[in-house]
């Protein structure tokens, strides 16, 4: 069995009932799966078509959070301006901002070309292959640092994104739960997982484990009568022993229902009109009824607008702040003190993330408070 250039995982409990299986099973699925990706795959995808370390961490760092569909566009462009890790490493942060507009999470951006600089300053502009030392670079995570050990050097290194983490549950496990845990047990709990899973086909198996996520074992409602592991697959076992006629639609129904009760639910369960409520179903209505504020009133919407603002200038332009605020809200008053303190505070993470720069101000020397800021002026890094 391949293990990570990590040292040897400690199992927990539950992956230790995993080590007894059948091992025959754990190779048909083996083979299953990959034949299946085999036939199957999204092997038309760029970063799949190059070992390249350093177009692998562009593809890795875009992808994250972001659909492919989205990304697919934007990845060859991003290369072709910024071909190796030295150009992007000496190129204007700016420059880097306003290339990766359409993705979102902007942030992503100033951290790949802080990835890029640390690798020109201290690698000599080469990606370590060793897992602690991809690790070791700020702004990479295990799951980055293992996909390009995996993909791009092709190791026997185990990752976990939420496509792997949801189809080896189910595989292995069974019905996963509605709300993921949290914390490191539970992460280590799960790398121990797809560690122990893991053929010595590494690369192909992790790109098949995320296709299948991707396509048909899907978070929401999964297809699982077009999945090539149904029969092999825990989840789908479980579902049978609930329902007669077991489908991806009924998993995701019991999934959801053993998170508001506590248990698994059989189809058709007697309902008693006039029952006493229970105190976890009120809770739940409580938590039903509390809706969450629209995406277009969040900090990150309006963070994303400013620099978005932002690109739209020329090279050498910038904004005071008074500029800038009613370009962000129709109902911007600068002379509202709220108005202005929600502004100065908004630009100040945009600031301490690298994201925009304060420019010189042109207030005047006896100004302060809201009007020293108001004629603050920012521009892209």
């Amino acid at each position: 069995m391949a293990r990570t250039a990590e040292s040897e995982p400690t199992a927990s409990p539950s992956t230790e009932r995993l080590l007894i299986m059948d091992s025959r099973k754990r190779l048909r699925i083996h083979s299953l799966l990959l034949a299946w990706y085999a036939g199957e795959g999204r092997h038309y995808l760029p970063w799949r078509r190059t070992r390249d370390p350093y177009a692998i961490l562009v593809a890795e760092i875009m992808l994250q959070q972001t659909q492919v569909e989205r990304v697919l566009p934007k990845y060859a462009s991003f290369l072709d301006r910024f071909p190796t890790i030295d150009v992007l490493a000496e190129a204007p942060t700016a420059e880097v901002i306003r290339a990766w507009s359409g993705l979102g999470y902007n942030l992503r951006a100033v951290r790949l070309q802080e990835i890029a600089r640390q690798v020109s300053e201290g690698y000599a502009s080469r990606l370590p292959r060793r897992l602690d030392e991809l690790i070791a670079l700020k702004g990479v995570g295990r799951y980055t640092a293992g996909a390009i050990a995996c993909f791009a050097f092709e190791l026997p290194v185990a990752t976990v994104d939420t496509n792997i983490r949801r189809v080896l549950w189910r595989v292995f496990r069974g019905i996963e739960p509605a709300l993921w845990p949290g914390g490191v047990r539970e992460a280590r709990d799960l790398l121990s997982l797809a560690e122990w899973a893991l053929p010595e086909d590494a690369y192909s198996w992790q790109q098949a484990l995320m296709d299948l996520g991707a396509t048909i074992c899907l978070s929401r409602r999964p297809l699982c009568e077009r999945c090539p592991l149904a029969d092999s697959c825990q989840a789908y076992a479980e579902t049978s022993r609930l329902t007669l006629f077991p489908s991806g639609e009924a998993l995701a129904q019991f999934r959801d229902k053993r998170e508001k009760t506590g248990r698994a639910v059989a189809e058709n369960a007697p309902h008693y009109a006039g029952a006493a409520e229970s105190p976890q179903a009120s809770q739940q209505k409580r938590v039903e009824r509390v809706t969450s504020a629209p995406f277009t009133q969040t900090s990150r919407y309006f963070r994303g607008r400013v620099v978005e603002i932002l690109r739209r200038l020329a090279p050498e332009e910038s904004l005071t702040m008074a500029e800038l605020g009613p370009l962000l809200r129709s109902d911007f008053a600068g002379d509202a003190p709220s108005h202005t303190a929600w502004l100065v505070k908004l630009v100040q993470g945009l600031v301490r993330d690298g994201l925009v720069r304060l420019l010189e101000t042109d207030a005047p020397p006896e100004s302060s408070g809201e009007e020293f800021w108001s004629h603050i002026r920012i521009g892209l890094p």
